[in-house]
């Protein structure tokens, strides 16, 4: 994708790993975006920084002071993020009989509060520019509750909330929020594609690429959310 189809000069990723956000972070760069990539852990994140020429950052997303200082950190090196992504998630897997309540705690933190810390500095930056993207990546459990998934339900649940609430706000003010639905399974090293099942996995830089499309798109017909799933994949 050239630079001239994503009006946007800078980007940043909360909750960067090595399968969605990744891909994301490499066309974003190939796309000639400024690029800042932070997770928990700043060190595993330098191969890829590298790789793209990428600014790393270490953050606690649950915590306000530390996704604050994030920003401001982002803002010194490559400017106000333009595009910021959330793809941070908490998980906490078992019967609702057995859940430790403290794991549960936090698992719908990171993906609930954590979202919402992040949407909310990125709005305070976005709003005094007057433009920008949000892009939240949620998943089948955002719109279905599995069995012994509940809490991962429950702070992909409020993810999207989050997303419906910020797009109908934020939208008129020039601020294009999207929420992309991760209807299946993700390809990746531990997660390779089955022999006796060819496209059963999602590949992460198509997925890339849908985020780019959406960023590319004209004012007039904003996606607000957007579902992805392999062409087998069961309704």
């Amino acid at each position: 994708m050239a630079v001239s189809d994503l009006p946007y000069g800078s980007a940043l990723i909360v909750g960067t790993g090595p399968g969605i956000s990744a891909s994301v972070a490499r066309a974003l760069a190939s796309a000639g975006l400024k690029v800042a990539v932070a997770a928990r852990n700043a060190e595993k994140l330098q191969p890829l920084a590298a790789e793209i020429g990428a600014e790393a950052f270490a953050v606690d997303a649950t915590d306000p002071a530390a996704v604050a200082r994030l920003f401001d950190e982002v803002e010194g090196r490559i400017g106000v993020p333009e595009v910021v992504l959330f793809n941070a998630a908490g998980w906490a897997r078992g019967p609702i009989a057995d859940l430790d309540p403290d794991v549960v705690r936090q698992a719908i933190t990171v993906s609930a509060f954590g979202g919402f810390l992040t949407v909310q500095q990125a709005a305070k930056r976005m709003l005094s520019l007057g433009r920008g993207a949000i892009l939240l990546t949620g998943a089948t459990a955002s719109i279905k509750g599995f069995a012994h998934s509940a809490p991962f339900a429950m702070g992909k649940f409020a993810l999207r909330g989050l997303a419906q609430s910020a797009a109908r706000e934020l939208a008129p003010k020039n601020i294009h929020v999207a929420h992309f639905i991760i209807d299946g399974v993700v390809r990746g090293e531990l997660r390779p594609e089955p022999a006796d099942r060819p496209d059963s996995r999602l590949d992460p830089d198509a997925i890339a690429q849908t985020y780019l499309d959406i960023l590319a798109q004209p004012r007039n017909a904003w996606t607000w959310e957007i579902e992805l799933r392999p062409w087998v994949e069961t309704f």
